[in-house]
């Protein structure tokens, strides 16, 4: 008696892990098409001359109080921290 083999496989679409494998790239685009349209749709402000004159100012107003405050720079605190000297505030 022989015993035919039947194929146990069926068609591509039924097995999960195929969708599995599509499903990575095909959100990878589908987000590409929203970041693509959020890109478009929302630009970037343009800003004018006295806004940024307005920011460049308040930048410089918080180095000159740190020069005032004798605050030191980043690299002479670590140094202090390190060395215990006090750094001259010059």
């Amino acid at each position: 008696m022989k015993i035919k083999a039947q194929a146990t496989s069926g068609p591509w679409w039924k097995h999960g892990f195929v969708w599995m494998v599509i499903a990575g790239p095909a959100v990878v685009v589908v987000a590409s098409f929203v970041t693509l349209y959020l890109a478009i749709s929302r630009p970037n402000e343009i800003i004018n001359e006295e806004t940024y004159r307005v920011g460049r100012q308040s930048d410089q107003n918080i180095e000159q109080r740190r020069k005032d405050s004798g605050m030191a720079p980043a690299m002479q605190g670590r140094n202090h921290a390190a060395t215990g000297v006090v750094p001259d505030p010059k």
